[in-house]
């Protein structure tokens, strides 16, 4: 049996297949499942080095969906031929990308039958990453208003599509004119959609407009410009500056970061101080990093799945790709010129 892995050690990650094996006996609480797709996303080596992960070769494919096809003696929320969802944690031996994987039963989730796995795949960590910013850091209530950064990325419409049903106002920029076109799709359930393609953004006049000047309760970004620099590249010059998203934020408010290395200089905290505001980073890797609120996490998966199979969350289409091209497409993942990709066992 083969599977995808890093080797890490290189000074530029090489992605390789690998022989690999399972024990003839199962552990207890282990699941035993056949991969029906995988979802690749990018490697963070960083991470991993900071929480003591450090091997030659790193599992890629960590999202999978299947079919089960043996339980440990006592697994307790499974049984042979269903069908579950779910992602393997950080220090997990397996890659997801093996036909057969052991999983133990506290990271899966039952998935619904009108589900495909490709879907399920695709998208459980979009889902999760919304639930985590808006449910877990940012408390999100009905009547709060929302501005999420970059709405037409996966991420950005799994959080308009769960603070919409929640009743909550949703405000959303685009960076570009396909993506304005596409988010104009959803209004009203998106009540403001901001363009930042054309020049000098209109984020801070718009966003106060549309809050009559007290701005936004929540704020969740895809990464901010921490000052305004003449090399900066194109992609970079769309994203919003930290200033900018400080001032839009309404008093009491939470801004969610997806920003690693985030720096407020004194002037922005006193902003922040006066607003008596809130800045959170999203890191939703904790839930498997962490068995601290084991139970929590898969209340999380189990709903996300739930509202996918009823409509309430529609992820982007994903086209799967088959098992001979994830190599390459796991290297053009890690280079970012790709968000992510689904591979089909």
């Amino acid at each position: 049996m083969k599977g995808l892995f890093c080797r890490a050690a290189d000074a530029e990650p090489r992605f390789v297949i690998q022989e690999t094996s399972l024990p003839e006996a199962l552990g207890s609480h282990l699941v035993r499942v056949q991969v029906k797709a995988c979802g690749l996303r990018p490697l963070d080596l960083k991470l991993l080095g900071d929480v003591g992960i450090q091997r030659d070769l790193i599992p890629v494919g960590r999202e999978v969906a299947g079919v089960v096809m043996q339980v440990g003696d006592k697994v307790s929320f499974f049984q042979p031929e269903d069908e579950v969802g779910g992602i393997l944690p950080l220090d997990s031996p397996c890659s997801g990308l093996c036909e057969v994987i052991d999983v133990d039963e506290q990271y899966l989730v039952q998935k619904p039958e009108k589900l495909s796995s490709v879907c399920v795949a695709g998208a459980l960590r979009d889902g999760l990453c919304a639930y985590t910013a808006l449910h877990t850091h940012a408390r999100m209530a009905a009547g709060h208003t929302l501005l999420v950064m970059d709405g037409a990325g996966s991420f950005g419409l799994m959080c308009i599509q769960l603070a919409c049903y929640h009743g909550v106002k949703v405000l959303t920029t685009s960076h570009s004119p396909q993506q304005h076109a596409f988010l104009e799709q959803l209004r009203p359930s998106v009540a403001k959609v901001i363009p930042v393609f054309n020049g000098p953004s209109e984020l801070l006049s718009v966003v106060l407009e549309e809050t009559g000047g007290l701005g936004v309760d929540i704020i969740v970004d895809s990464g901010v410009r921490l000052q305004g620099e003449e090399e900066e590249s194109e992609e970079a010059k769309l994203l919003p500056h930290k200033h900018d998203l400080i001032s839009v934020l309404g008093v009491g408010g939470h801004w969610v970061t997806s920003h690693k290395d985030l720096q407020l200089d004194p002037p922005d905290c006193r902003s922040l101080f006066l607003k008596s505001a809130s800045v959170t980073f999203l890191n939703h890797e904790v839930w498997t990093a962490s068995s601290a609120q084991q139970g929590r996490y898969l209340h999380i998966l189990k709903d996300i799945v739930d509202k996918m199979s009823a409509g309430v969350l529609r992820p982007q289409p994903e086209d799967a790709i088959p098992l001979y091209e994830a190599t390459v497409a796991m290297e053009t993942v890690q280079r970012h010129q790709r968000t992510k990709a689904v591979v089909q066992l």
